[in-house]
C-alpha cells in the first residue's frame, strides 16, 4: 500500500513539473521577446546555407556610401518604414512606374522626399553577383535599415529574414497609411494602430529621427502658421524657431534641409528626445509626443531621454514588430533580380 502512494506520489509530481514546464518555458538565449517571434517562413538563418555572406555584402556597400554621404543612413532606415507601412514588408516601395505598376515613390508623402534607391541597387547587385536570385529585395530593405542604424552607432539585432518581393505597388495606400509630418499625436498613434502596433512602438520608432534630415515644406507650418492663425507653434523653442525661420523663409527655401537632432545629427543616440523635452523637436509629429496631453508617451519621450539601454532595447522589440507586418512568404511574390520592375520586364 505504502509503496503504491509512493508511486501515485511521483506520478503527480511528474505532472505538474510537466505543466509547469508548459506554462513558464525555459529562456533561451537569443530566443525572442514576447511578441517578437518571426512570422512563420522568416528565420535569422535564411541565407545561412544559400547566401551566408549577404549581411557581409550589405555592410560593405553600405559603409561606402555613409562615408560618402552621412544622411543617406538615415534615408535608408526610412525606406524600411515607407515599405512596411504599405501592404506589409515587401519591397513595394522600390517598383517604379511600369506596365500596371503606379509607383508608390510619387505618394504625397513620398515625392521628392524618399531617397537612396541608387544604394538599394548598389547593394542588389552586389548581392545577386554573389548569391543570383537568392536574396529578395525586401530584406535588402531591412539589412540595410539595420546596418545603417548600427553603423550609426544604434542598436544590433536580429534579423528575421525570407521575405518575399511583391509583384505590385499601392499608391492609394501610400497616401492613406503614412504619417505626414504635421500629424497630431491622435492620428500618429491611429497611424501605427492600423499596423498592429501600439504607443511604445510609436515612440521608440520615432527615434529613428536621432539621425536624418528633413526638408523646410516638412515644418514650415509650425513657423508661420501653425493653427492658420499667421502665429508660430507656441510650443517651439525660441532659439530654435529663429535659427529655423533663418533657413526657411515665410516664402521659398522649401527644399532647405535642417537636421531631425540638433545635438547629434550623425549619431544614433537618444539625444533626440532630450531635445524634445527641451521644445527643439523638429517636426510637429515629433514634438506633439511630448506635448499632446498622453501621460503614457510623454512618460515614454522622457525615460527614453533619460535612459539610451532603455531606448535601445524598446527600439529592437518595435522595429522587429514592424518588421513582420505581412510579409510574402513561402510561394508568395518573387524574388525580384531589378528591385524597380517585377521580374517579367526583365529580358
Amino acid at each position: 500500500m505504502a509503496s503504491s502512494k509512493m508511486a501515485f506520489a511521483a506520478i503527480l509530481i511528474a505532472s505538474l513539473f510537466f505543466t509547469a514546464s508548459l506554462a513558464f518555458p525555459a529562456h533561451h538565449e537569443g530566443a525572442y521577446p514576447t511578441g517578437q517571434s518571426p512570422k512563420p517562413g522568416l528565420s535569422p538563418d535564411y541565407y545561412k546555407v544559400t547566401c551566408p555572406q549577404a549581411d557581409e555584402i550589405v555592410v560593405s556597400v553600405l559603409k561606402k556610401a555613409i562615408a560618402k554621404e552621412q544622411r543617406i543612413a538615415a534615408s535608408l532606415l526610412r525606406l524600411l518604414f515607407h515599405d512596411c507601412f504599405v501592404q506589409g514588408c515587401d519591397a513595394s516601395v522600390l517598383l517604379d512606374d511600369n506596365d500596371g505598376v503606379v509607383s508608390e515613390k510619387n505618394a504625397i508623402p513620398n515625392k521628392n522626399s524618399i531617397r537612396g534607391f541608387e544604394v538599394i541597387d548598389e547593394i542588389k547587385a552586389a548581392l545577386e553577383e554573389a548569391c543570383p536570385h537568392t536574396v529578395s529585395c525586401a530584406d535588402t530593405i531591412a539589412l540595410a535599415a539595420r546596418g545603417s542604424t548600427v553603423l550609426s552607432g544604434g542598436p544590433y539585432w536580429e534579423l528575421p529574414l525570407g521575405r518575399k518581393d511583391s509583384k505590385t505597388a499601392n499608391m492609394k495606400l501610400a497616401n492613406k497609411n503614412l504619417p505626414p509630418p504635421n500629424a497630431t499625436l491622435h492620428r500618429l498613434i491611429n497611424f501605427f494602430q492600423r499596423q498592429g502596433l501600439g504607443k511604445v512602438d510609436l515612440v521608440a520608432l520615432s527615434g529613428s529621427h536621432t539621425i536624418g534630415a528633413a526638408r523646410c515644406v516638412s515644418f514650415k507650418q509650425r513657423l508661420y502658421n501653425q493653427h492658420r492663425d499667421n502665429k508660430p507653434d507656441r510650443t517651439l523653442e525660441k532659439t530654435l524657431y529663429h535659427t529655423l525661420a533663418s533657413v526657411c523663409p515665410r516664402t521659398g527655401g522649401d527644399n532647405n534641409i535642417r537636421p531631425l537632432d540638433f545635438a547629434s545629427p550623425a549619431k544614433f543616440d537618444n539625444a533626440y528626445y532630450q531635445l524634445i523635452l527641451e521644445g527643439r523637436g523638429l517636426l510637429n509629429s515629433d514634438q506633439v509626443l511630448w506635448t499632446g496631453s498622453d501621460p503614457e508617451v510623454a512618460g515614454l519621450v522622457r525615460s527614453y531621454a533619460e535612459n539610451k539601454h532603455l531606448f535601445f532595447q524598446h527600439y529592437v522589440d518595435s522595429i522587429t514588430r514592424m518588421g513582420n507586418i505581412s510579409p510574402l512568404t513561402g510561394y508568395s511574390g518573387e524574388i525580384r533580380k531589378n528591385c524597380r520592375v517585377v521580374n517579367k520586364h526583365i529580358q
